[in-house]
């Protein structure tokens, strides 16, 4: 193979030598990746940046791999080539997805392989940089609010730090189900939130969030700490918490059952249904991200800087296709 088939085959990456702080994420030529059986290959145009992204490169996360991963799950591009048995795209198709969440993706880099239906295609309204803003965030609503909560319409959701990454798509989609949405938030956001249709908004910083409400039927807490043991008491009888922050807030299943809640700690996963019902949502105009910041794909340690602020509002996306 001559230098310039070697170098068609290799592509930048961001990988983290070891866990810690984000100064250890580095820009890395990697070998491109090669698609298997039902698999596809994609030319990534963004990526986007999400909190398990700098929680995983500073800890281990789950403990899911004895080394540190290539960073990265959310993923806007074109199909490049197709493994075999694969049907669903061509080469050319526009996509977005979640690839192997939460195994390793890599999708920091110029080229992810994956499974096929772990992508659906791009709305055409939408840019690859919010395409890329979307996966993540959006499934993890749709799973927390949709499959999990079983949401209804009229029912009262309480969505915490409702102006970020999460949150603000969360309130969309429960929006978008005729839910009454209350969300916390800083002042400073308030306006951004009542333009995406929250119902109620509380100012964390100046009140207690469980004194201004109750008889809430979901609350999705995404903050963690007290935040779970306190918003049990705005939950009614029959309600669901939903814990995205850490798997120790199983540790509240006891205490919440025993006033009739459902409460414990959800994990996201791949899923193509779900994904293309997000897909629609975003293509009638019922779901927008907004977008923070855009940064070039070598700067991907100053997007976990700024995410790490927990002030940012909407999403931070790193642009890879220069």
């Amino acid at each position: 193979m001559d230098g310039m088939s070697e170098t068609a085959q290799r592509m930048r990456a961001i990988t983290v030598g070891a866990w810690g702080g984000p100064e250890l994420l580095r820009e890395t030529d990697l070998p491109r990746p090669v698609p298997g059986p039902c698999e596809i290959l994609v030319r990534v145009h963004a990526a986007g940046v999400n909190a398990t992204d700098w929680k995983q490169r500073a800890t281990g996360g789950l403990g899911l791999w004895a080394d540190p991963p290539a960073v990265g799950w959310d993923v806007s591009g074109t199909v490049e080539s197709v493994g075999v048995g694969t049907t669903l795209f061509l080469e050319g198709d526009e996509v977005f997805g979640m690839p192997r969440f939460p195994h390793q993706a890599g999708a920091y880099a110029e080229y992810v392989s994956a499974p096929a239906r772990h992508f659906v295609r791009k709305p055409a309204n939408i840019d690859h940089i919010e395409a890329a803003a979307l996966p993540l965030v959006s499934l993890t609503a749709w799973q927390a609010l949709i499959d999990t909560a079983h949401l209804e319409p009229g029912q009262r959701v309480l969505i915490h730090a409702a102006a970020g990454g999460f949150g603000h798509i969360a309130l969309q989609i429960a929006k978008s189900h005729r839910a009454h949405v209350i969300g916390t938030a800083r002042g400073e956001k308030h306006a951004f939130l009542r333009d995406l249709g929250a119902d109620q908004l509380i100012d964390y910083t100046a009140m207690d969030f469980a004194a201004a409400v109750g008889e809430v039927d979901v609350v999705l807490d995404a903050v963690g700490g007290d935040y779970g043991p306190r918003s049990l008491k705005v939950l009614r009888a029959g309600g669901t918490l939903v814990s995205l922050a850490s798997p120790a807030d199983d540790a509240l299943r006891p205490q919440a059952a025993d006033r009739g809640i459902r409460a414990g700690f959800m994990l996201v996963e791949p899923d193509h249904a779900a994904l293309r019902a997000i897909a629609d949502l975003a293509a009638r105009g019922r779901l927008r991200p907004a977008i923070e910041t855009v940064l070039p794909l070598s700067e991907a340690a100053q997007a976990h800087r700024l995410g790490e602020t927990g002030r940012t509002k909407g999403k931070i996306v790193l642009s890879v296709l220069e």
